[in-house]
């Protein structure tokens, strides 16, 4: 086959090199917002109904962008909704019953060790088991969002699971990333952010994934009675810092590392039944008043009393309610959706709308659905493979099922499922996604892609459904002209106004 991408003018990799940077020029900060305004109110609607769907969207199907052309806004806003996200399709198990799973895999291993077997032929069974059964996670994840009639929903969906990340790095989280979305964040994206935070900061997932069911309080009754557990003795400041840090004020909050030793002692306790607990005891989150440290606590300025288990709710609370959580959530919102580089208007509108509402995550939907600045014309933000092959395989209306071949893939591309570097989550940042070598993957990629799914359709009405208003003369003659399908569809995939959004 001829290579995929004939033109320079569509070529991401010379253009990366060329221009340093995989996107437009930033924004203008210095517009005025009647001009702003103004710009907003003149944008075709045929592009505003592209913008709606490939851009708060993960990509256009067939009829997609149709359907918003109407009311792009009232589209976009119409997804929005008390019960939250949809639930990915055949995923029935929970939390609880993985920890099980688990459990049990823990107690073989311990067994292999005591009869000096190593690790035997169950036991390696026994650990795929729970490699598969994360795979089929994420399967069903992806395919939700390749068919998703609510394309905005499964994005900002998709978001608060990277704002609050667990990663599958750990064998013991391995199975509980995709219950931990099931069960924290999807019931609640459209929520107030404070349930947020405390559904995923209870979540046995969570506390697996930062350590905070091993935390013992050392003046707790636990670390006082005989030296407490040996090994697993000791506060672990892991998931306060991240809270504080990642998931609400942000690092530039003016917190102490004493605000984060203090939050860390009020989180004592607060862990889930696993294996050193009975069979039969819920899976789900358990306060343990024997690893708790006792006493008040002094954190950013404020006294909190001691209370059990309240007392980092109470704490959780404050944080969730800080102006300075508002501007953080505002921000990584406005990078996320906009531009890496977002508008300081359009943070601050976002930010204004968090904090009147108390942080109601649907109000603040609707805030950046009607900001001017969102409608921008220019496509700014670069995708991740995850959204590359996600609105692949939305323009050409594919139904993926070979997840070990979507794993093999993701992963060459940097971003294997389930697996964040680290709890910041994955980069939204151009740069980290559009370099030279990982543009040439996403190249072999839409070539074999292109191969599979192309027939006999015509590449050029695939870039229609796939582009709208925002395919350009210059796509579609090069399209046109490629000497086979196969290669027009690759050179649409991997033309600049398919890779942004």
């Amino acid at each position: 086959m001829p290579p995929a991408v004939q033109a320079p003018a569509l070529s991401f990799d010379a253009r990366a090199r060329r221009d340093g940077n995989c996107g437009p020029p930033a924004f203008n900060h210095q517009i005025p917002s009647d001009l702003a305004r103004s710009a907003h109110l003149a944008v075709d609607k045929d592009l505003r109904a592209s913008i709606a769907v490939t851009r708060f969207g993960l990509g256009a199907r067939p009829g997609d962008i149709a359907a918003a052309r109407a009311d792009p806004e009232g589209y976009l806003a119409a997804q929005i909704r008390p019960q939250g996200a949809d639930r990915p399709a055949g995923t029935t198990a929970t939390s609880g019953e993985r920890i099980n799973e688990y459990v049990a895999y823990r107690k073989a291993r311990a067994m292999e060790k005591r009869l000096g077997e190593g690790k035997t032929d169950d036991g390696k069974m026994a650990n795929r088991a729970l490699r598969r059964e994360a795979a089929g996670d994420f399967l069903a994840r992806v395919q939700l969002a390749a068919r998703a009639d609510a394309g905005f929903r499964e994005r900002w969906t998709l978001f608060w699971a990277n704002h609050f990340t667990v990663s599958a790095k750990k064998l013991a989280t391995v199975t509980l990333v995709g219950p931990f979305e099931e069960e924290a964040i999807r019931p609640r994206v459209f929520g107030r952010f404070e349930d947020l935070l405390v559904a995923s900061s209870s979540h046995p997932a969570m506390l697996t994934y930062l350590d905070q069911a091993r935390s013992i309080g050392p003046g707790s009754l636990t670390a006082r009675t005989k030296g407490g557990n040996g090994k697993h003795n000791g506060l672990n400041e892991n998931l306060a810092r991240e809270i504080m840090e990642l998931h609400t004020v942000g690092v530039d909050a003016g917190y102490t590392q004493g605000d984060v030793t203090e939050f860390a002692r009020a989180m004592t306790g607060w862990s889930f039944a696993g294996r050193t607990d009975p069979a039969d005891s819920p899976r789900g989150f358990l306060f343990r008043e024997e690893t708790h440290e006792p006493g008040a606590r002094m954190i950013m300025g404020r006294r909190y009393a001691e209370g059990g288990q309240d007392q980092a709710r109470a704490v959780m609370k404050d944080l969730a309610a800080s102006p300075r959580t508002a501007h953080h959530i505002a921000m990584k919102i406005a990078r996320h959706f906009v531009a890496d580089d977002p508008p300081p208007s359009l943070v601050a509108r976002l930010e204004q709308a968090f904090s009147r509402t108390g942080g109601r995550l649907d109000t603040v939907a609707e805030s950046l659905i009607a900001s001017p600045e969102a409608w921008d014309p220019a496509a700014r933000k670069f995708k991740t493979p995850y959204e590359f092959m996600i609105s692949s395989w939305r323009a050409t209306d594919v139904a993926p099922t070979d997840v070990q071949s979507i794993t093999t893939v993701m992963t060459a591309m940097g971003q294997k499922p389930f697996s964040a570097p680290s709890p910041k989550g994955w980069p939204e940042e151009a740069q980290v996604w559009c370099a030279p070598d990982a543009v040439v993957k996403r190249m072999t990629w839409s070539e074999a892609f292109a191969t599979q799914v192309t027939g006999d359709r015509d590449p050029v009405q695939l870039a229609q459904v796939a582009l709208g208003a925002r395919l350009t003369p210059l796509v579609a003659r090069t399209i046109a002209r490629a000497e086979t399908r196969q290669e027009g569809l690759s050179i649409l995939l991997m033309s600049p106004e398919f890779q942004r959004r």
